[in-house]
């Protein structure tokens, strides 16, 4: 591997208190995590996982931008839902319960003005390159993505 390619990401977390902790990354304003109430937080933040879910929303909205300009597809508009279950259990120590996701589901609406025939072969591409898509897959979370185009 060329070392010029690869690159180093990194973040801070500072518990504030109970299971609020403060993050901060690079030069942007520090964000809090928190958990439910129900979990034993005061729910002033998201929580971690939300976080997650986020994250493999965002991450894939920057990849299908690049790609679709790759394809020459003109997406004008995009929103992911993305909704994730998780097995507390798991989080608690119960013996053979997965403490991350048991299962993702997507629903991504798109408005395209140019290139709609392409967008199977664009979502085939961000499934493949798509960093946090892959991390959560590669974990043997199963992730559903539906889609509708405007």
């Amino acid at each position: 591997m060329n070392n010029d390619s690869v690159v180093k990401l990194s973040s801070k977390s500072k518990l504030v208190e109970g299971y609020k902790s403060e993050m901060s990354v690079r030069h942007f304003h520090s964000f809090h995590m928190d958990e439910p109430e129900e979990l034993g937080g005061t729910d002033s933040a998201p929580n971690p996982m939300e976080y997650v879910l986020s994250s493999l929303a965002g991450c894939e909205s920057v990849m299908i931008k690049m790609i679709a300009k790759e394809l020459e597809i003109d997406v004008t508009s995009l929103e992911i839902e993305t909704v994730g279950e998780i097995d507390i259990r798991g989080l608690q120590g119960v013996e053979g319960v997965n403490p991350h996701f048991q299962s993702v589901q997507q629903k991504l609406t798109f408005g395209i003005s140019s290139g709609k025939e392409k967008v199977d072969q664009l979502l085939d591409e961000v499934k493949r390159r798509c960093p946090a898509y892959n991390l959560i897959k590669d974990a043997g979370v199963p992730i559903e993505m539906e889609h509708q185009v405007h």
